[in-house]
């Protein structure tokens, strides 16, 4: 035993693990769905209360979205030291799908298209999209979709990484997340396949 001079209480001579040394991908769901509905619900009101159209509200959530997405990626390296950063399209997206929906919603997103008719775009596709599970939309609200949200959290994950791109959710086979990268990130991942 020691006695720490700053709090002045003892602690046994074995260090304990800081929660930023914990690996985000192997720890266990640590907050109740019923905390997450909850919580989500007021981010949803706040922003429904500064906000005069649908637009600006899923506006609104995908601001917040991004502000949770840049953090949860500091997260995510600071715990996973040994993990490499993605400089492949599909390799980062895949990362989204995966390893990003594990570490929020327990399960991998469902799907993951490409566009046939554009290069750019890609589709991320969630059947029933967690943030819309606890939301009932009133009937002048019908259009809403509260996975702007996370598309916000795609959208910077996605850009704070090396791949700039625009993230949008639609209601379409479920929730489908609409990635339209940059002409530069196209660029690229082409001649990256060209060495």
């Amino acid at each position: 035993m020691h006695l720490d001079f700053k709090t002045n209480t003892m602690s046994s001579s074995r260090s304990k693990t800081s929660i930023l040394d914990k690996p985000i991908s192997k720890g266990k769901g640590e907050v109740s769905l019923a905390l997450y509905a909850l919580l989500f619900s007021e981010i949803v009101q706040y922003c429904q209360n500064r906000s005069h159209s649908i637009h600006e509200l899923q506006t609104k959530l995908s601001e917040i979205g991004q502000d949770v997405g840049t953090r949860l990626l500091d997260l995510y390296f600071v715990r996973e030291r040994n993990s490499k950063r993605e400089i492949k399209l599909l390799n980062m997206l895949l990362f989204v799908k995966s390893t990003l929906w594990k570490v929020l919603f327990g399960k991998e997103a469902d799907k993951l298209e490409h566009a046939n008719d554009d290069e750019r775009t890609y589709y991320i596709i969630e059947k029933d999209a967690l943030v819309n599970k606890f939301i009932s939309v009133p009937k002048d609200k019908g259009s809403l979709n509260c996975a702007t949200f996370n598309a916000g959290i795609i959208e910077a994950v996605l850009t704070k990484s090396g791949f700039p791109a625009k993230v949008t959710a639609h209601w379409h086979k479920g929730t489908t997340y609409m990635v339209k990268f940059d002409d530069s990130v196209i660029a690229r991942d082409k001649s990256l396949d060209d060495r």
